[in-house]
Order: structure tokens, then C-alpha cells, then sequence
């Protein structure tokens, strides 16, 4: 459907913006349709237990939604992701806001941001576990870790594209620091947050379930171990699914329209 707008009492015009979204919602509707069609398709010619059909998966889902399992073990990795997400985020941005400032700062540190940037997450992992035992905090750091170094990439690069004449036009109209930093310095670097957020949040889903598979006993990556101890493929597709539409749907939801509001500005 498309909204319409009257331009006059006897005149009416479609929004063409709603059209735009309608059209992409069907396209994406479509390719996922045609998706399950391939794979049901190749699950029959196949004809392996190892390789289950659309049925068996949407089943196992059905079934652990039903005993609670799902909504459980995706609620606690939510949660883990939240924590860790919050907290890269936050010294992330810091950090590299630092950096995009102080040039003789950036000097100092920017082989050591090179440096755990191409540190291995599975490195990270082992290493929290190891020096904090197998606990909620190791888990959480762990994420953050291998998060921070990319949000302090993103907001490095956003502080050294701050406009100086901004800055200085605060200063003549004497804006005060609270006033600067609200309506000259976070507008600009708004952007920035925003990317960091949706390809950091990218990243923080899938260590996550690298996480909680090596050392916790509950969340999807635990779920995911147990079941493939068991070869249980429909239930490794069900969880994997259910995990990605959860994402989706935090995407879709919460970080899209977050990302077009604090881009508004630019227009």
C-alpha cells in the first residue's frame, strides 16, 4: 500500500518514498521465497538426514519455542551482546575521539590499534578464559575486545573530519562546552557512532557464539555445540535461523531508523 498525500481538494498524489520501500519489501519477499523454494528442492534430491528440508527445520523451531529452549538461550546471548556492545562502544569511541584529537597520540598508539586489529578473536577468547576462568565477565570481555579497536577506527577517522569553522563559531557566539558539544561536536561525529554501531554489532553476533561454544553453558553458541555433538542438523538450522531474524529485526527496527535520524542533518 502507499500513503497518499492531497495537494488539493480534488487532486491526489502518491508518495513516491513509500512506493521505493514497498517495491524493496517485495523484492526481499520474493528472493527469500525463492530461497526456501531452491532449498526444500535440494533437500529432496539430496535425500540425506544430514541435509534436512524447510518442514523438518521450521518442526525443530516450532519445538524449541515451544519447551522454552529458544527464547532462552537467545535471550542470554542477547544479553551478552548488549553488555559487550555497550562496552566497546563506549571505550571505543573514547579512545579513538583521543586519537582523531591529539596527533601525538594517534603517533603513539596507532601501531598498537594496527596491532589488535589483526589480533585473532579466537586468541582473544582463549586468553580471557584463561586469565579469568570460564565466567560471565571473560565472556563479555572478550567480545569487547575484538570490537573496541573497530569503533575506535570508525570514530578516529570522525574526529579528524570535524569542521574547524564549526568550532570557532561556537567559540565567537560563546556556546559554552555542554552547548559545543551538543549541537556542533556529537551532530558530526552522530554518523560515525552510527556506522561503528551497525558493523561492530555485525561482528559482536558472530564472536559471541565463538564465546559462548568454547566456554559457557547456555546461549545459541552452546546450543549450536551440543546439537552438533549430536549431528542434529535441524536443530543447528533452527537456531541459526531464529538467531538471524532476531538480527534482522534489531536491524530493521532499532538501528536503521537510529541511523537515518542522526543522518538527518546532512540533507
Amino acid at each position: 500500500m502507499t500513503r497518499q498525500i492531497e495537494v488539493g481538494p480534488d487532486e491526489v498524489v502518491r508518495d513516491p518514498v513509500d512506493n521505493v520501500y514497498f517495491n524493496k519489501t517485495l523484492w526481499s519477499v520474493g528472493s527469500f521465497a525463492a530461497l526456501f523454494v531452491f532449498w526444500q528442492v535440494l533437500a529432496v534430491l539430496i535425500n540425506s538426514r544430514y541435509f534436512p528440508g524447510v518442514p523438518e527445520v521450521w518442526t525443530a523451531m516450532v519445538d524449541e519455542f515451544q519447551s522454552g529452549e529458544l527464547t532462552y538461550h537467545i535471550g542470554i546471548t542477547l544479553i551478552r551482546v548488549a553488555f559487550a556492545f555497550v562496552f566497546a562502544m563506549t571505550l571505543g569511541s573514547a579512545i579513538g575521539i583521543v586519537m582523531g584529537r591529539v596527533k601525538s597520540v594517534n603517533r603513539f598508539f596507532d601501531s598498537w590499534l594496527i596491532f589488535f586489529l589483526n589480533l585473532p578473536a579466537l586468541v582473544t577468547i582463549i586468553l580471557c578464559y584463561v586469565w579469568m576462568g570460564l565466567t560471565e565477565v571473560a565472556a563479555v570481555i572478550a567480545v569487547a575486545v575484538n570490537k573496541i579497536p573497530n569503533v575506535a577506527v570508525t570514530l578516529r577517522d570522525g574526529a579528524r573530519s570535524l569542521n574547524p569553522d564549526y568550532t570557532e563559531m561556537a567559540k565567537v557566539y560563546k556556546m559554552g562546552w555542554w552547548k559545543t558539544l551538543r549541537h556542533v561536536t556529537v551532530p558530526q561525529l552522530a554518523p560515525f557512532f552510527a556506522t561503528a554501531a551497525r558493523t561492530g554489532l555485525s561482528l559482536v553476533w558472530k564472536i559471541v557464539l565463538v564465546v559462548e561454544l568454547i566456554g559457557r553453558s547456555d546461549g545459541v553458541g552452546q546450543k549450536l555445540h551440543t546439537s552438533f555433538q549430536l549431528f542434529d542438523v535441524p536443530t543447528i538450522l533452527a537456531y541459526a535461523i531464529a538467531f538471524i531474524l532476531v538480527v534482522q529485526l534489531i536491524e530493521v527496527l532499532i538501528l536503521q531508523p537510529i541511523e537515518a535520524r542522526v543522518n538527518r542533518w546532512r540533507r
